[in-house]
């Protein structure tokens, strides 16, 4: 095989996990969606979104969590392939691959339903909760920042790195309602939509360099 066969190869593959990805953070959403129709006894703004793992359609969370799991799989996987190479986006990337395997773990481990003691499998829940925000965020931090160091990236920086920003402001946000004991739902899904956005422009943006890669070839 030629080297120019092998950089075929690189390029499909690289579009093959950002459609992929892009798929799996498109389901989380849809199926996340629903879920605010199939539980309107949950009130999104006292709730988190983990909370639907409980009781009716508990599996649809279930699924939700593993489709975080594989996108962000997904697009680690793509970021190897046709990413930035500096330390930051290294380190980004494995931060990346820890959030995949923490999610795993949500959806393996629900939390406990309102006022019920606390079980092993809510315990697990919660020391995970911390661990995995981290390391998604760091990971968005990261790898925004090391697009500047990519030819093919670098017009995405500024879009990142704003998206990223947000992603930051809405975790302080998540965490001082957490702590203040005042309703977490909304912030929570605020949260949840700028990662997101995050996780989702930036599959969208693997995918064009893969196919800008093949016009410079």
């Amino acid at each position: 095989m030629t080297g120019q066969d092998l950089g075929k190869a690189a390029r499909l593959t690289s579009k093959f996990f950002g459609t992929a990805a892009i798929a799996c953070f498109a389901y989380f959403a849809l199926a996340l969606l629903l879920l605010h129709i199939l539980r309107p006894d949950y009130a999104p703004t006292k709730y988190m979104i983990s909370d639907y793992a409980n009781g009716r359609h508990g599996w649809v969370m279930t699924t939700c969590f593993l489709a975080l799991s594989c996108g962000c799989l997904m697009l680690l996987l793509g970021l190897v392939r046709s990413g930035p190479t500096s330390v930051a986006a290294r380190i980004g990337m494995v931060l990346l691959g820890i959030a995949s395997i923490g999610m795993v773990v949500a959806a393996i481990f629900p939390t406990d339903p309102e006022g019920a003691p606390l079980s092993q499998s809510g315990y697990i829940h919660g020391i995970s909760f911390l661990p995995n925000v981290l390391s998604i965020i760091l990971a968005t931090v990261l790898l925004s920042v090391s697009f500047g160091s990519h030819p093919l990236w670098r017009a995405y920086r500024r879009t990142a790195v704003t998206v990223a920003s947000l992603v930051v402001l809405a975790f302080v946000l998540q965490f001082f309602t957490l702590v203040l004991g005042a309703p977490p739902g909304l912030p929570n899904r605020i949260f949840i939509t700028v990662l997101l956005a995050w996780l989702l422009t930036t599959s969208i943006r693997l995918r064009a360099v893969a196919r800008d890669s093949g016009r410079e070839a």
